[in-house]
């Protein structure tokens, strides 16, 4: 591989990446809700999640989902059944008052590890991501070079941009959120992030095998 070739992949990587998905409407949604704190969680989520797509994908599971109709609308309906219930759940969430709302007011011990599953499922489970990385990662390999020490490589490249990719979301989300203080514009966001989550399941249940 060349440096060249690993430098087009980065910059292919980044563009996919930095165009907002479910994953990402998810980090957002929390870092407004719930603070850094938090955030910190949907990044670790995210970036443990595409490490099981990516791997899952290394290991046949993308090609298996991308031949087998029964197991991709499966899991497809599974993926998108959940991220329209987190979003049921962000819309009917309880406003705070603004000493809940500050930094210095953390959330329960039980939240940060609640948060990084919900994100973790809603990445690793994504059909869409694991079929991407499939269809994307032979572009940038040489067979005639060894494949695995490739793989390795652009797998560790992706989870890096992920991260940071996730985390400057998170931020911008957790920043902005030291400007809501009211109720009726806590109770905006949080029916915005779900509606946007139920939007994005409801896209997830729809989107056709052929358009991957």
């Amino acid at each position: 591989m060349t440096f060249q070739i690993w430098l087009a992949f980065v910059a292919t990587a980044a563009v996919v990446l930095a165009i907002p998905g479910p994953t990402i409407v998810l980090v957002i949604s929390y870092a407004l809700g719930h603070g850094r704190s938090v955030a910190k969680a949907t990044v670790a989520g995210v970036a443990l999640g595409d490490f099981t797509a990516m791997t899952a994908s290394m290991l046949g599971l993308g090609a298996l989902l991308a031949t087998s109709a029964m197991i991709f609308t499966l899991l497809k309906y599974i993926g998108a059944a959940y991220l329209i219930y987190l979003g049921i759940k962000l819309w009917r969430a309880p406003v705070m008052v603004s000493q809940e709302v500050s930094d210095e007011n953390p959330p329960t011990a039980e939240q940060p590890l609640k948060i990084f599953l919900h994100t973790y499922v809603v990445t690793a489970l994504n059909p869409k991501s694991i079929l991407f990385f499939v269809a994307f990662l032979p572009q940038f390999l040489n067979t005639a070079e060894p494949l695995a020490l490739q793989m390795v490589i652009f797998e560790a490249t992706f989870l890096v941009l992920a991260t940071l990719n996730a985390a400057t979301y998170a931020i911008m989300a957790s920043m902005a959120r030291k400007s809501i203080r009211k109720p009726n514009v806590q109770r905006w966001v949080n029916r915005t992030g779900g509606s946007l989550m139920i939007g994005a399941g409801l896209v997830a249940a729809g989107w056709r095998k052929a358009a991957a």
